[in-house]
């Protein structure tokens, strides 16, 4: 699916057909792009050479009657599904949906030769990001790069149709917001210069022919974007501009905002979070991480999860490893702060639980048949086998546990850095926090993140101090970062950010801290604050 902008016009006009179309665009609606459904039998990025083309460019709209009639320009414009949703990409379509007009309007003006006639135009223009733009470039072109704009010609020439379908026109969003850094403008021009080259590919001209071929494309060109009133050196020339010229001093602060990250770090809790009541990532959030991490916002995991299980969940959305957004070398927060690994991976804090509540713990569990699940490090320890304790793997992703049936050879195993009691969600709030708030007293913490666990953790322990620990050692102020999350145990990290973000399922008293208060996270919630508020 891709969102569009469609439009359809009747336009009167005289011997030399003048398309004129509304100064107001359509709002975006979701819609099927003219691309989508079609195969692309005649795609080529702009600048490949053709060898087999003729040496003339054939102006294709000259087929023109000397007689007064109505032309129907249809001009559809896309975005990929791939794309933000941003206002800024959104304006941008929508103002072209009448630049592509204008254009055409101003192309047929130039036009004087008669012909045969036709009633309607047709072009569809496709917003895209890199990756969808480098696939057309390797699948029907000569390289596997992304550029910033590729076209598909669908118009037979001399062929004597009444409706005439110029073509396509692909444009990177991301190619043009880099060109447009480049050269001192904002993106809607840039989107113009390259929307302005399509065209006139579709209408025959070919820069690459001869140097008479370029010059005539270029004056084309420049007249076209002289009579827009747009802004910008054409592309023909614009390769020179950028090795040789230096792009203007004039403000930017209005522009490429879409692109431009607002935050160096988003710092991110996993469950109700980035995961679903069903404990599990959707695509939509996968790609908003994606999308973050390759416009180079660092994406930090601030969890009560081990790594192992933060890992294991990336894994599954092939965003872990060296080139994902989480690997054994990635910076960040886990078991409540308890764990924290900065730059490189390494380890700069661990904090372990008094050894004393760990066998108080222990014993309760046998003595009641509560299941008790020992955090060290990257293992899950327990001392019998219960449903409980299979979904801390199976449904949270966690390590499998280990059974060690007895309670010392369970403490001499390992540093326990956390426990966690599993019951049902009435077993936690009646029996084991109220008994576990009393009898830890000042040795322990006793902390909530889901009705059916119950978490005890050292003193003063707090995901907010661990990620306040790591900022220190990446030098980050809390002002770059925005943080996202739902739990009691996220106050502190949404207090600290410079943007803290609750969403709609999360405790009320982290809403209450919080500046803003996004979706559910079975609505995406994470990836619509990425989206809304990080670029």
């Amino acid at each position: 699916m891709a969102r569009c902008v469609p439009r359809a016009t009747l336009i009167p006009t005289a011997a030399a057909p003048k398309l004129n179309v509304p100064r107001r665009a359509n709002r975006l609606e979701a819609s099927k792009s003219a691309l989508f459904g079609r195969k692309f039998h005649a795609l080529r990025r702009y600048g490949r050479r053709n060898a087999a083309r003729a040496l003339v460019r054939r102006r294709v709209l000259a087929e023109v009657k000397e007689k007064e009639k109505e032309v129907k320009l249809n001009v559809r414009v896309t975005i990929e599904e791939e794309l933000p949703r941003d206002h800024e990409i959104s304006s941008v379509a929508e103002l072209l949906t009448v630049d592509v007009g204008s254009a055409l309007n101003l192309a047929f003006g130039g036009f004087k030769d008669s012909g045969g006639g036709f009633d309607s135009v047709e072009v569809s223009v496709l917003l895209c990001n890199d990756e969808f733009i480098r696939k057309r470039n390797k699948e029907w072109g000569d390289e596997d790069r992304a550029t910033g704009v590729v076209f598909k010609s669908r118009h037979v020439p001399d062929l004597k149709v009444s409706n005439v379908v110029l073509g396509d026109i692909v444009i990177s969003v991301e190619m043009a917001v880099r060109q447009a850094q480049q050269r001192g403008h904002t993106l809607l021009d840039e989107t113009r210069l390259l929307m302005v080259r399509g065209l006139l590919h579709l209408l025959r001209f070919d820069h690459e022919i001869s140097k008479e071929a370029a010059g005539e494309m270029e004056k084309e060109e420049d007249r076209l974007l002289d009579s827009l009133g747009w802004k910008g050196k054409g592309l023909v020339n614009a390769y020179d501009a950028e090795t040789h010229g230096k792009p203007d001093d004039r403000k930017r602060e209005d522009r490429l905002r879409f692109y431009k990250p607002k935050f160096r770090y988003i710092f991110c809790d996993m469950d109700g979070t980035l995961l679903d009541s069903k404990s599990l990532m959707s695509s939509t959030t996968a790609r908003a991480l994606k999308e973050a991490s390759s416009r180079g916002v660092k994406i930090i995991i601030a969890t009560g999860k081990a790594r192992p299980a933060v890992m294991r969940v990336f894994k599954m959305v092939d965003l872990a490893g060296k080139d994902g957004i989480v690997s054994e070398f990635s910076p960040g927060v886990f078991l409540q702060g308890l764990l924290v690994y900065g730059i490189q991976g390494q380890e700069i804090c661990r904090r372990n639980l008094d050894q004393d509540v760990c066998r108080e713990a222990c014993v309760y569990s046998l003595e009641n048949k509560v299941p008790l699940i020992a955090f060290s490090k990257d293992r899950c320890l327990s001392l019998f086998d219960h449903p409980h304790v299979d979904s801390m793997h199976t449904v949270y992703h966690e390590p499998k546990a280990d059974i060690i049936p007895s309670v010392e050879h369970l403490l001499a195993a390992a540093d326990i850095q956390k426990l966690v009691f599993m019951d049902t969600a009435e077993g936690v709030s009646t029996a084991l926090r109220p008994y576990w708030s009393e009898a830890t007293g000042d040795r322990a913490t006793v902390v909530q993140t889901v009705p059916d666990m119950l978490e005890l953790v050292p003193p003063g322990t707090s995901k907010g101090s661990g990620v306040k620990m790591l900022l220190d050692h990446l030098g980050i102020t809390p002002k770059e970062i925005m943080a996202i999350g739902d739990g009691e145990n996220d106050v502190e990290m949404l207090e600290l950010a410079g943007l803290g973000v609750c969403l709609s399922n999360g405790a009320e008293k982290t809403k209450a801290v919080a500046n803003v208060i996004g979706t559910s996270n079975d609505e995406d919630g994470a990836a619509d604050a990425i989206y809304r508020y990080a670029f």
